[in-house]
């Protein structure tokens, strides 16, 4: 007999959830934050190397970033590597450190924001829904082979569903902190 496992649902559903955190950690809400320049890649001698493998990246103050470059002869690259990345923020630099100014966010902006990480929440959400399809289906096709009892199916499809109506709530909550931390002026 072929076991189900809940767990693994559980596993995806929160690599979903990890991912929709590190999405909302790169939109920027008015401070500074060193996620603004996670996905920065940097052509180092020719080989994309992420930022945060080449420089120190500091919050000094609350819209300034610093990246200090372990190799100040990068400095150039990761300019270019930051302007490429598009992160909306032109570097300066003063030949040993590249400096952010993050610029205050204007309402019209914040709200523009909000729309984006609601969109990302219903991107993950559709994400999670999908997971609980194929779950039913591979449960219901199980119960065809023989596999399962009726009183298991119906016990399982619960579970897939507590599962997925708890993995919604926290989607909702996690995009509504993200919505508060860009509407703070």
């Amino acid at each position: 007999m072929s076991e189900f496992n809940v767990e693994m649902l559980n596993g995806k559903i929160e690599k979903s959830i990890i991912l929709l955190k590190e999405d909302l950690a790169t939109v920027r809400a008015g401070r500074a934050n060193a996620a603004l320049v996670d996905k920065v890649m940097v052509d180092y001698y020719g080989t994309p190397t992420p930022l945060k493998s080449l420089a120190n990246i500091s919050v000094p103050e609350p819209r300034t970033l610093l990246i200090t470059p372990f190799d100040p002869k990068s400095i150039t690259e990761i300019e270019k590597g930051i302007n490429i990345a598009n992160v909306g923020i032109n570097p300066a630099n003063d030949g040993k450190v590249v400096r952010l100014q993050i610029p205050q966010v204007t309402e019209e902006r914040r709200k523009e924001l909000t729309k984006i990480v609601k969109k990302m929440g219903e991107e993950t959400k559709v994400a999670v829904r999908n997971l609980r399809r194929d779950a039913n289906d591979k449960v219901k096709k199980m119960e065809k082979a023989g596999d399962f009892t009726e009183d298991d199916v119906k016990g399982t499809l619960d579970d897939i569903q507590k599962t997925t109506d708890k993995a919604v709530k926290n989607i909702d909550e996690i995009v509504a902190d993200k919505e508060k931390e860009i509407l703070e002026v």
